[in-house]
């Protein structure tokens, strides 16, 4: 009994037949190609370089520790953020015109000030 790799190998039509059909199936090329044809079908075969794992950069800037950094520095007096200057400049004379938004979580409870506990309905 002969094995199927050694029927593959046979030159008649029935063994080319199942070995072109094999290629088909497994994805190979199906005739013989050229050496630059096959550098074009190894080409295509390859994943794009931006879903490559090997050449994709994984890099993402560290935004929360360069914000806080700054926020850092400009408190030492060593970073100029003008954008922040304004909002602060603008929250001054908000609250120099009487305008002031209290926030508790923020600004902390105003001496003297003591919060009301809900009372219980006393069943009757």
């Amino acid at each position: 009994m002969y094995q199927y790799s050694e029927l593959i190998k046979l030159s008649t039509s029935y063994a080319q037949r199942m070995n072109k059909l094999s290629r088909r199936i497994f994805g190979e090329a199906v005739r013989d190609t050229t050496a630059s044809s096959r550098k074009v079908v190894r080409l295509m075969a390859q994943q794009p370089d931006n879903k490559n794992p090997e050449k994709m950069v994984c890099y993402y800037p560290r935004h929360v520790e360069t914000g806080l950094l700054m926020m850092k520095l400009r408190e030492y007096g060593l970073f100029r953020d003008e954008h922040q200057d304004f909002k602060d400049e603008m929250k001054r004379l908000r609250e120099l015109r009487g305008k002031y938004k209290y926030s508790p979580a923020i600004d902390g409870w105003p001496e003297g000030f003591v919060r009301k506990k809900k009372q219980k309905k006393s069943e009757a």
